[in-house]
Order: structure tokens, then sequence, then C-alpha cells
């Protein structure tokens, strides 16, 4: 099992670092060279800035059995085929049964703003936020463990 991680904006990246460390678990943070990402204990793998370089990357190196930190729900939906579970730094965790529903409401929202509609905008990260994504991310690696993953 190793933790992989869409680095350029995820916004807990010192929890999945603590997390694992605590675990044993090797980190894979991958960015655009144009966020300097830097970390201690993950090993940085930094792609070229054109568009979709990370999500190729991270679906190119990612393995049955590891698990995948992303926003980017059609990233999510390309590693959950090959077996590897999936994150939101929010604390949802994606599923088969979840993915298709999260696509088509992100192809509605995208027409929306197309057209000019306003839709509502994510809130501001809160305290509770961080802790609901530590304790899912705690209990996706647990499970995983006792699988033997």
């Amino acid at each position: 099992m190793r933790i992989l991680v869409d680095a350029d904006a995820c916004p807990v990246k010192n929890i999945i670092e603590e997390v694992a460390k605590q675990y044993k678990i090797e980190v894979i943070m991958v960015s655009n060279h144009h966020h300097g990402i830097k970390s201690s204990y993950a090993r940085v793998l930094m792609v070229d800035s054109y568009s979709q370089s990370v999500d190729i990357a991270l679906v190119n190196m990612a393995l049955a059995g590891d698990i995948l930190v992303t926003q980017d729900y059609g990233l999510a939906a390309m590693v959950l085929e090959k077996g590897v579970e999936a994150i939101h730094p929010g604390g949802k965790i994606y599923t088969i049964d979840n993915i298709d529903s999260l696509l088509m409401q992100r192809y509605v929202n995208q027409k929306a703003r197309e057209s000019k509609i306003k839709t509502t905008r994510n809130k501001k990260r809160t305290l509770q936020d961080d802790s609901r994504f530590r304790q899912e991310f705690i209990h996706l690696i647990e499970v995983m463990a006792g699988k033997g993953i």
C-alpha cells in the first residue's frame, strides 16, 4: 500500500504525512513544477505544467491496493477502475457506487457555469473538515491493512 497525492491544491498534505508516518506508509506527492511542494517525509514527484500531466502521472503509477487523495472526480474514477482506493480531502471516500453521480453533478455544474448560472461555491475549509478527513483516511488505511493490502 502506498498513498498517492494529487498535491497541487491539496489542503491536507500535512495530515496525510502525519498519518502515513504513524502507519509507516510510503507517500508520493505529485505536483506540477509551479507549486514547489516540499516534504520531509513524502517523495515529491514534479511533472510539467501541461494540462492533466499530474493526473496522467498518478494514473500511470497507481497500483491496486494504493490510496489516492484527490479532489478530482475524473481522476478518482480512473484509479477506481484499477483497484485503487480514493478519498477526497473533505473525507468522502469515492466508490464505484458514488462516482457516477459525482461526475454527473460536476458536469451539470460546469454547464450551469457556462450558461452564467450561479452555482454554489465551496465553503471555506474548517477544522471539522480536517477532522473528518483524518478520521476517514485512518479508517480507510485500517480497512485496507485488515485485508492484508
